[in-house]
């Protein structure tokens, strides 16, 4: 018996359009990273892309549970002395819903080259439209 190790060309990708209204941010972002990943597939190799599209809409609609709306804070420095600059989840919410997934997301993926591949297949909106109709995403329901 040997061992299967999908190789890039022999992956067929498809696109999953999952819907954020009412989902708590935690459980969609897994779900998210394991079909980028390739979990999903019974073909999945840890050092090849074998992951899928994903679109998900309705971004500024994802809820978190407790205290998190307020106390939790989003940090990015400059490098420069004084160059700290925090932002709590709710305002974040209202500026930019998009960037409250994909931080998500991308704390959940591979912190190398392969996933900085599986994240530029993951694709945000705010609202319930995006210009994806021609790949003709199929529904993806989250479990649980």
């Amino acid at each position: 018996m040997r061992t299967f190790m999908a190789k890039a060309q022999d992956v067929q990708r498809k696109w999953y359009i999952i819907d954020a209204a009412d989902k708590t941010l935690g459980r969609l972002a897994t779900e998210v990273a394991a079909i980028l990943r390739g979990k999903n597939k019974p073909i999945f190799t840890p050092h090849v892309d074998t992951g899928d599209f994903v679109i998900v809409i309705n971004a500024e609609k994802v809820k978190l549970t407790g205290n998190k709306l307020q106390d939790k804070m989003y940090t990015t420095h400059s490098r420069y002395p004084g160059g700290l600059k925090q932002i709590n989840y709710a305002t974040l919410l209202q500026k930019r819903p998009e960037l409250v997934i994909e931080k998500a997301v991308k704390g959940m993926l591979p912190h190398n080259k392969l996933g900085n591949v599986m994240f530029k297949k993951l694709k945000v909106y705010k609202g319930s439209q995006h210009p994806h109709q021609a790949q003709q995403p199929e529904v993806w329901e989250l479990r649980g």
